[in-house]
């Protein structure tokens, strides 16, 4: 795989992606659009961070393009609706600066607060002046803060540190979270009318661009503290300068801005105003967080590599972190299925409904579904098909997806199934775990106890004495070796099926030979990844 980095990104997190002799990487820096389109058709990943845009145009010279790499939590330079539409997966790396931006957060806030940048100015300067400089204290204050997810819990606890009331509003998560962090949870309303201090920690999307606005502040405590660590965008800036000037805001700290460099008008008085700490987006510019993000999306593009779930791609449907390695095994399982049966049914079905019983079926299993359904598809279309563009695909063929879940089980603590229906019937394969391997338990309506291997062998026959003799002779001439073999069967003397592990591949020659031996209705050799 090649790499292509295009921002400064830092080299001991980049070490794993070195050390790994499948993977060259090329570090170009401060190319410019036309070189960057040039070059890019000749990468299967690119990293970044923000100093490169990742829009349409680059994505269509792109050709081999698999995965977009933002070495850090933004993806605002990503055109990700565009990349989903190709097939390219896009991650981030949303925890390796996390801490970072939230300790930037309280720096940039208690330096407001003790008047830390110009005492140090008048300072340096020769002068020796304390009584301009009287600061606020935190203690008692009320923290208000917007978007309690990864930095603004965080951000949450540190407030409590310093012995604040904290209040929050974020409307995607439970009360639960809130208890968690001992942070009382309230409406968006509530929270600018008894806030002291202001900070938010929400992504910029459409839902938050511009939220808080002229209306806001004007319902704000005459004095709130007003930071912005997060997006630049998130509070309007005309309307933050305007508070500012109108002495209703006593002072505000911003990392972040609609524009960066900042270069308009508004953005330039707001960075001179006197009651302005500013910092040039620094959030996550620790030489720790910047060796974390790159590790994160180093060993992202190592998991694409093996084949394993992508735990930061953020247009794949995914579990939640802590569920992660208790799916892991399932996603191993449904992939397997999904490609067992598509080279055992006919192409193009109508409907593929995905079941999950037991255990299994509390927990969101979108990301299984998906994961099977690329599995499934991958053999059936010329396009590559992968989690993030499966569903689009399937749609475009015209197949109805389906999931259904029930917490019910009569055999096992957890099964899984996929069905296809077609013009030609409907075909079912099942599968569970048996100490963390995947097994097939059921084929169609035949009980089954195997292990997919790399080479397999399926015969359905008439069940008569000597078939499984006649069967394996043939295959011994051919000097194929079975490994395993499962019998499945409805009553005796009746119809069989019987599936085979072998330990090479088994020829057209050989299938024919079989297939006359026992007069063999349906035989097919599986080849597994």
């Amino acid at each position: 795989m090649k790499v292509i980095i295009t921002d400064e990104i830092s080299e001991a997190g980049l070490q794993t992606l070195r050390e790994d002799s499948r993977i060259e990487v090329d570090v170009k820096l401060g190319l410019s659009v036309p070189e960057l389109h040039e070059v890019i058709g000749g990468y299967d990943a690119i990293i970044t961070r923000s100093g490169t845009t990742v829009d349409a145009a680059l994505l269509d010279c792109a050709t081999n393009l698999k995965i977009v790499a933002r070495a850090g939590v933004g993806i605002d330079n990503v055109d990700v609706d565009y990349a989903s539409s190709k097939g390219v997966i896009v991650v981030n790396a949303p925890f390796g600066n996390t801490n970072s931006a939230a300790e930037h957060t309280m720096a940039i806030l208690l330096s407001f607060c003790r008047n830390v940048t110009i005492a140090n100015a008048s300072l340096k300067s020769g002068e020796w002046k304390r009584a301009p400089f009287t600061g606020h204290e935190l203690k008692h204050k009320t923290m208000g803060v917007i978007g309690l997810g990864k930095v603004g819990g965080r951000v949450a606890l540190r407030g409590k540190a310093f012995e604040m009331d904290v209040i929050a509003y974020d409307p995607y998560i439970s009360e639960k979270r809130g208890t968690d962090l001992g942070v009382k949870l309230v409406s968006l309303e509530e929270l600018i009318r008894y806030a002291d201090v202001l900070t938010v920690h929400t992504p910029l999307n459409e839902e938050t661009k511009g939220m808080i606005t002229a209306e806001h502040f004007e319902k704000m405590k005459d004095g709130i503290i007003v930071v912005n660590c997060a997006r630049g965008g998130i509070i309007e800036e005309e309307a933050m300068l305007q508070a500012l000037e109108s002495g209703k805001v006593t002072g505000a700290a911003f990392d972040v801005w609609s524009k960066e460099p900042p270069d308009t008008d508004t953005l330039k008085k707001l960075i001179a105003h006197p009651n302005m700490v500013v910092t040039p987006h620094l959030g996550a510019n620790t030489f720790e967080a910047q060796k974390n993000v790159a590790v994160d999306v180093s060993r992202e593009i190592i998991n694409y590599i093996d084949g394993k779930p992508m735990e930061n791609a953020v247009n794949i449907p995914k579990f939640d972190p802590d569920l992660m390695e208790q799916m892991r095994p399932f996603m191993e399982l449904i992939s397997k299925l999904g490609e067992f049966i598509c080279q055992l049914a006919p192409a193009n079905p109508d409907k593929i409904t995905f079941s999950y019983n037991g255990k299994l079926a509390r927990f969101d299993c979108a990301p299984l579904t998906v994961c099977g359904l690329a599995s499934l598809l991958n053999k059936q279309t010329e396009v590559e098909v992968n989690m993030v563009n499966a569903r689009m695909i399937a749609r475009n063929m015209g197949i109805a997806v389906e999931e259904v879940r029930t917490t019910e089980s009569e055999s096992f603590s957890n099964l899984v199934s996929i069905q296809l229906e077609s013009s030609a019937g409907t075909r079912t394969i099942a599968g569970t775990l048996f100490e963390g391997m995947p097994k097939i338990v059921k084929m169609r309506d035949y009980k089954t106890d195997f292990q997919p291997e790399p080479h397999m062998l399926v015969i359905n026959y008439e069940d008569r004495p000597g078939m499984l003799g006649k069967i394996g002779t043939i295959l011994g001439e051919a000097n194929i070796n079975i490994g395993n073999m499962n019998l499945g069967r409805r009553e005796k003397a009746g119809e069989a099926m019987v599936v085979f592990s072998v330990d090479t591949p088994v020829e057209q020659e050989t299938l024919d030979k079989i297939t006359a031996a026992c007069d063999a209705r349906f035989i097919k050799a599986i080849r597994m990844q």
